[in-house]
């Protein structure tokens, strides 16, 4: 099969994704054979791509936005039928025995794989799940429109929940990228009033069209005291003004897998009036089912633009220097 991989990190500009030939993998028990239609391109791949999530093996296919249909299934397969639409995340399996498994936070397994770090991803003609971590995809949303949902979509919401966000609440966004704008949506649908920091022009002109109350630039003071903030740039240096931002009893959500260095806090300043940051990490199967029926019910829509298997380089280059107005999309078959 045809794939785009990662042999030796490095930075995207010098192209670090090659084009090969691997062989398509075979449906252990309880796993499914994707054939994959598309693959959203996401910052963490860029991450595993420049070497900032340190390599798991000598190649690695990244991606782990997929969405494509069943080929094939493995013993013991009942969830989903032959030709079945699904879609495939970055938590790939956990290990289901450990005290965060059985308290309902298997996002913190010690023992989990991701999908495109531990196991090769969508960056593919094929990719192999266990049945249990796919997920159906309705209908009424197509592939490339999906595909952006199955992590940046995801965490977002993720994000959402660890900041307590309720309707009508006053929510900040720093960055605004693939998952800020489907987490604008949902938060509109909630009747929140939404402000977005952010340096880049294309951004900006989304965020305007999806219905933000106020934009500015990433580290400008927005108009009133916010009940939530949630950071989607991975710039340490803006966990500062969005603290400051948070009106007392303001949770701060950092929603990036990798994050820059953070900048000295001030107690006072910064923290009291309990005052709160708090990360997010993956998320769990129970997030994905939520969201997706979230999406549903706010009608999300996402903002695609597409490239070609091949151009996985360009597509991770034009995300790391924010070129893209909306999510970028692989079309593989």
């Amino acid at each position: 099969m045809k794939a785009m991989a990662v042999f030796q990190p490095g930075l995207i500009e010098s192209a670090p994704l090659r084009d090969v030939e691997a062989p398509v993998p075979e449906p252990e028990a309880h796993e499914i054979l994707v054939r994959i239609r598309t693959c959203g391109v996401c910052r963490t791949d860029l991450h595993v791509s420049e070497g900032d999530l340190p390599p798991k093996h000598p190649r690695i296919i990244p991606g782990h936005e997929i969405v494509g249909t069943v080929e094939k299934r493995g013993v013991g397969v009942s969830r989903f039928a032959q030709g079945a639409r699904v879609g495939i995340a970055w938590l790939r399996e956990t290990c289901g025995r450990c005290i965060y498994c059985q308290r309902g936070r298997e996002n913190l397994c010690p023992n989990a794989r991701f999908t495109g770090w531990d196991h090769d991803g969508g960056y593919a003609e094929y990719a192999v799940v266990r049945e249990e971590f796919a997920y159906a995809i309705p209908d009424s949303i197509g592939d490339e429109e999906a595909a952006p949902l199955m992590c940046a979509g995801i965490i977002g919401f993720r994000a959402i929940r660890r900041a307590e966000i309720s309707p009508g609440a006053t929510v900040g966004l720093y960055g605004f990228g693939g998952s800020a704008h489907i987490a604008l949506q949902v938060l509109k649908h909630w009747r929140c009033r939404v402000f977005v920091m952010s340096r880049g022009g294309v951004h900006r002109d989304l965020a305007h069209s999806l219905g933000a109350d106020w934009i500015g630039a990433a580290d400008e003071r927005p108009p009133a005291p916010l009940d939530a903030a949630l950071l989607f740039a991975p710039a340490g240096n803006l966990v500062l003004p969005a603290m400051e931002a948070l009106d007392r009893g303001g949770i701060l959500a950092i929603a990036g897998i990798y994050l820059s260095p953070v900048p000295e806090l001030d107690y006072q300043k910064h923290l009291f009036y309990e005052r709160e940051i708090r990360s997010v990490t993956a998320n769990t199967r129970a997030d994905a089912e939520d969201f997706l029926k979230a999406a549903g019910e706010a009608r999300v829509r996402t903002h695609t633009v597409a490239f070609g298997l091949g151009e996985a380089n360009v597509a991770l280059r034009m995300l790391k220097h924010d070129e893209i107005k909306g999510a970028a999309v692989l079309r593989v078959s």
